[in-house]
This record gives C-alpha cells, sequence and structure tokens, in this order.
C-alpha cells in the first residue's frame, strides 16, 4: 500500500500549473507570482474554453541601461569577490536553477517568467571598460555566468559576453566562466589567447549523462554529450577547463557521480566539482511541482533525502553548508564525490590566474578623450 502525496503538493499544482501546450520546451510547471507581489495568480477555467487560447510563452527579451557592470561580494564560501552578469534571467530553463527566486525583485515571476521574460543590459561592455579604467581598481579574477548563464541562446544575437571578454582581453585581466552551453566555443580565439597567458579558464556544469534526464531538467541546455564534446574542444585549444556536476540531487543523479567524472577526465578535464542541490525561496514549489509531474514515484524520497542535508528543512542558506549540507546523506555524497575526483586526479586544486599583466584602460573625460594624465604619458 503506497503513502498518500503530501497534501501540500495537490494544493498547489492544479492552482498554478500550466498547460503542457503554452510550456512547451520550458522547464517548470507554473508561473506563479513572486514573494513580494501583493497578489497571487492562479488558473481558473471560467467554462468557455478560454485557457485554451492563451498563447504559448515565447522569449521576450527586454533592454536595461545598466548602472554597474561589475557585482561585488563578501561570501566567505565561493571563489571569488566580483562578477558580472550580462543577462537576467535563463532561457534554458533549469528547474533546479538556484537564481529564479531573483526574478521576484523585476516583480516577475521565478517560474515559466524567469525563462521566457529576459533581461539584456546592452551598456555592459562600456561600463566595465570605465570601472576597470577607474584609478584605485586592483584586478582579481571577474567570474561571468555566476547568477545565469552568459552563452545562454539569446547571446548568439546580443553577444555582449563576448563583448566583456574583449575588453577583459585588451586589459588582460584575469576571468573564469561558468556555462553548460557549447555556444562558449565561438569565443575560443579570444580564450585561448588569453589562457596561454594564464587569464581565462572555463568551468562546463554537467548534471547527468542521462539524455532524456537532461531534457526534463534542463530542456533548452546542450545536451550532455555536446556538453563533452565543448570540454574536448577547449582543452585541446589550451583552455583549463573544470566539470561542474552540479547539481546533486539524491536518489536522482547522485548515483552517476563515478561516471561524470571518469567522462569529464577522459574529455580533458583538470579539475572537477559538484554542488548539492539548493532549495530558497520559490524554487522549494518549482521542483516540487516539477516531481510531481516527472518523478512522482520518487518525490517523497528524493525530498525526504534533501531535508537530511539540510537540517530537517528543504534549503539552509548558512555560508559554509549551503553548498555542500551537512549529516550522514551530504556526507556520503561528498566522500563518494571526493575519492572518484581523487582516483581521476581531478581535485588538484585550484589554477590561479594572473593579475600582473592587468593593464588599466585609459580613462576618458567628456565626448570620450582621453583624459590628461593618460595623454601625459606620451
Amino acid at each position: 500500500m503506497s503513502l498518500p502525496l503530501p497534501s501540500l503538493v495537490f494544493r498547489t499544482a492544479p492552482e498554478t500549473a500550466v498547460s503542457h501546450e503554452r510550456r512547451r520546451g520550458r522547464g517548470v510547471v507554473s508561473n506563479a507570482s513572486g514573494r513580494f507581489e501583493p497578489y497571487q495568480r492562479t488558473i481558473e477555467d471560467d467554462g468557455w474554453d478560454g485557457l485554451a487560447d492563451l498563447p504559448p510563452f515565447k522569449t521576450d527579451v527586454t533592454l536595461e541601461t545598466a548602472r554597474t557592470a561589475i557585482t561585488r561580494n563578501q561570501s566567505p564560501d565561493i571563489a571569488f569577490d566580483r562578477s558580472i552578469n550580462p543577462y537576467r534571467g535563463c532561457e534554458h530553463g533549469c528547474v533546479y536553477c538556484f537564481a529564479r527566486p531573483t526574478h521576484a525583485f523585476l516583480g516577475l515571476s521565478p517560474g515559466l517568467d524567469f525563462e521566457s521574460k529576459l533581461t539584456a543590459k546592452p551598456n555592459v561592455a562600456e561600463l566595465l571598460r570605465r570601472e576597470l579604467a577607474a584609478p584605485n581598481y586592483k584586478p582579481r579574477t571577474i567570474a561571468l555566468g555566476t547568477n545565469t548563464d552568459p552563452y545562454q541562446p539569446i547571446e548568439r544575437t546580443h553577444r555582449l559576453t563576448r563583448k566583456i571578454l574583449e575588453v577583459l582581453e585588451e586589459t588582460h585581466h584575469p576571468v573564469g566562466i561558468v556555462t553548460k552551453s557549447a555556444l562558449v566555443l565561438r569565443d575560443i580565439d579570444i580564450l585561448a589567447r588569453m589562457a596561454a597567458q594564464g587569464l581565462a579558464k572555463v568551468a562546463i556544469s554537467i548534471t547527468t549523462l542521462d539524455p532524456k534526464l537532461a531534457r526534463d531538467m534542463e530542456p533548452r541546455a546542450p545536451t550532455p554529450a555536446r556538453r563533452l564534446e565543448t570540454v574536448r574542444t577547449l582543452v585541446a585549444a589550451g583552455i583549463p577547463v573544470t566539470v561542474l556536476t552540479a547539481p546533486i540531487i539524491p536518489s536522482l543523479n547522485d548515483h552517476e557521480i563515478d561516471r561524470l567524472l571518469e567522462a569529464a577526465h577522459a574529455s580533458g578535464a583538470s579539475e572537477a566539482g559538484y554542488v548539492l542541490l539548493r532549495l530558497p525561496n520559490e524554487i522549494k514549489d518549482l521542483v516540487r511541482e516539477w516531481l510531481l509531474e516527472r518523478h512522482p514515484e520518487k518525490m517523497r524520497r528524493i525530498l525526504s533525502l534533501v531535508k537530511d542535508t539540510r537540517g530537517g528543512k528543504l534549503y539552509d542558506s548558512g555560508w559554509g553548508v549551503r553548498q555542500t549540507g551537512e549529516g550522514p546523506v551530504a556526507w556520503t555524497i561528498g566522500r563518494r564525490f571526493e575519492l572518484a575526483a581523487r582516483r581521476l586526479k581531478l581535485d588538484r586544486r585550484h589554477l590561479r590566474l594572473r593579475t600582473d599583466l592587468f593593464t588599466p584602460p585609459p580613462r576618458t573625460g567628456r565626448g570620450g578623450q582621453a583624459s590628461e594624465d593618460q595623454l601625459s604619458l606620451f
């Protein structure tokens, strides 16, 4: 006799779930309002078949005039203190993406809005050049792809990541990229030149080797095979590559740890890392709805194991535990990963990029002319 599913799931999913046809090719099930909104949206059929006439979710890009390019942080459990995100939202549609809750700050849903209502910052490279020219700027590695993927599909048109890399190459500034997209190969010319000077490295995220599971979790991202091919191509060009098995979801993809690392090693990766599933804010409900639809037979066990890694809760935001969790389940996952990485020599951390080559761009005055202190050099 099977146990009934949690009542919370049945109360949430029917009210917010969007029809399959409207969300075809998207990641999550619903488009519930963000946590800051005064009203909550629900889906109701008035009997006139009006839901059938609603249009599908199409990608819509809004241009934003950004005020700054570099975002800084003081988090003690991550390896960088500055990053650049040329886009808000991500069309890859990864159901588990920890950045989804940030869309609530825009008055949009962390659900389907996050993967269909995107924002691009066309002035980001210009702002970056200005910030690097500041007299008090001290170079340290800039991370690209910390919130949303810098090589998501709209990058093909907007080319903002390419423009950022052009500024960083010109100034000999170190950069680390995190992506799951093969589009990074378009910029292999810049990255290879920078890597030859110790200024660039790339991390490729591979969540699973199962193409069906990958399509379910990451509907608009390249296949696992394509990502491994991307690793091989980058390595062949002399660019150091880390493979991230992120996120690891207990009872869903944790059994693949050894195979994933073996595939990464065979493809030439020099390092590997992992992150345990994170479920902050609205993501808890989004993942619960997705599991109910795609893996109902595993849902109770997966959520129970996640709680075991988070002190009995679905999420713990504490520094030092938010990435890897704690408790016996988290310890077992961590040791399994650690042993496999050591066996394959993927645990040799970390490649330190150079900062001594940094050359600030000329500071400009009004009208875009070089300032007097720059002219005085000649």
